[in-house]
């Protein structure tokens, strides 16, 4: 981290990591590491149409704003503007809020309102999850319908602090209920003939898949 990835980190991220570093949830935020992995990721798809669910106080909303073109768009989703809002002076400081739709609402009727319209399909280059874990699926359901057809996804937290690996007697009680969620998700997204898919164990770990079809 010392060596490979703080030095690179832009000066807005190290502020947007800062800012959040004494929220009760700071624990949630986007790994540097993984964000890093982002950003290849965001230009190997040469992203300019994107998903985030799950924003917290905007590390890697900021870090996707930051990466793809002055006319790229997210469309980015979550319950909690308040969190937001820590992070957005320095989002509208880096000059790249016009980037960002923020949306308040739970993220699975707004993918689906996406889906009602056909031109949707397909128009979306990447997408980042990080929220609640008992939708992973439902949201690569509808994201493999909106993500077009070489685009990526990645979801986030799926080593869940390396439990999935622990006999289940061995995880802390709070972890269990997730840990199973994330479990089910990794078996499933591995069968998906529709992707390409890696887990990385990066920060909490992500799966990365590329729509293949």
């Amino acid at each position: 981290m010392k060596t490979g990835v703080y030095p690179r980190e832009p000066n807005p991220l190290k502020e947007i990591r800062i800012a959040s570093a004494t929220h009760p949830m700071a624990y949630i935020g986007t790994a540097p590491d993984a964000g890093q992995l982002i950003a290849i990721l965001l230009k190997l798809a040469n992203s300019k149409n994107t998903i985030e669910i799950g924003v917290f106080t905007g590390y890697s909303l900021l870090l996707t704003a930051l990466t793809i073109p002055d006319d790229g768009k997210i469309t980015a989703i979550d319950i909690d503007r308040k969190a937001y809002e820590i992070g957005l002076p320095i989002i509208t400081k880096a000059g790249v809020e016009h980037k960002i739709d923020f949306i308040e609402s739970p993220a699975l009727p707004i993918l689906d309102k996406l889906l009602e319209n056909p031109e949707k399909e397909g128009s979306f280059d990447f997408a980042f999850v990080d929220a609640d874990k008992n939708n992973y699926w439902n949201y690569h359901k509808r994201l493999m319908k909106l993500i077009k057809v070489g685009g990526f996804v990645v979801y986030d937290n799926t080593l869940w602090g390396g439990t999935v690996a622990l006999p289940e007697e061995d995880v802390p009680e709070p972890l269990r209920e997730r840990r199973l969620f994330i479990i089910e998700f990794n078996k499933m997204v591995s069968a998906d003939p529709g992707v390409e898919m890696s887990l990385v164990p990066l920060g909490d770990g992500s799966t990365i898949c590329r729509r293949i079809c």
